[in-house]
């Protein structure tokens, strides 16, 4: 092999991976620093809340490819409900609620943004009790930048809520009670 050879073929190979498109947009959601909670009426007199402790995801944010580009998709552990008491999280696992025996998942996939970089609305579909019907949420960009470990980060908030009957989930607590309020804070490292 020649010197002309030796040199350029490194050096080839570094234009190359210097050119080729960065996947700087596509976030792995790190369980740690993410919170999936709920809340509901209880009996028309004071909240039940909640959350999910097992659920895994990503994301794609990136404001210059355009709205359409913006993604997401998670999907939830239902055993993992966890409501700060015992008796109750065995009753929100029973067929009276999440049926988590028959349905261990919920999943949520968008297919739409409106907004900008700052934030918007995120539509999807929404799967729970093998019931997929569409939600929206309404996201907030909170920061993103570099970590401390050499990463780069990006978190959001968002809101949505639903009505639990549409998943046929029946269990009567009342009128006021039908309505499941989801707020979200996930944080993403950038892959």
């Amino acid at each position: 092999m020649t010197f002309k050879r030796l040199v350029l073929f490194p050096l080839a190979a570094l234009l190359l991976a210097v050119s080729a498109p960065a996947k700087a947009a596509d976030y792995k959601i790190d369980q740690g620093h993410t919170f999936i909670e709920f809340r509901v009426i209880h009996l028309g007199y004071s909240w039940l809340n909640g959350r999910f402790d097992d659920f895994e995801g990503s994301f794609t944010f990136d404001p210059e490819a355009g709205p359409d580009a913006q993604k997401i998709s998670l999907t939830i552990d239902t055993t993992s409900i966890n409501s700060n008491h015992a008796e109750r999280d065995k009753h929100l696992r029973s067929d009276d609620f999440l049926n988590v025996e028959k349905f261990p998942e919920a999943k949520f996939v968008s297919t739409g943004y409106t907004g900008d970089a700052s934030g918007g609305m995120m539509t999807g579909d929404f799967t729970l009790m093998g019931v997929t019907k569409p939600i929206e949420i309404k996201v907030k960009k909170i920061g993103e930048g570099k970590d401390p470990w050499g990463g780069y980060r990006a978190g959001f908030e968002g809101t949505a809520e639903f009505d639990r009957r549409d998943f046929g989930m029946g269990y009567d607590l009342g009128p006021k009670s039908n309505t499941v309020y989801l707020d979200l804070y996930l944080e993403g490292i950038r892959q």
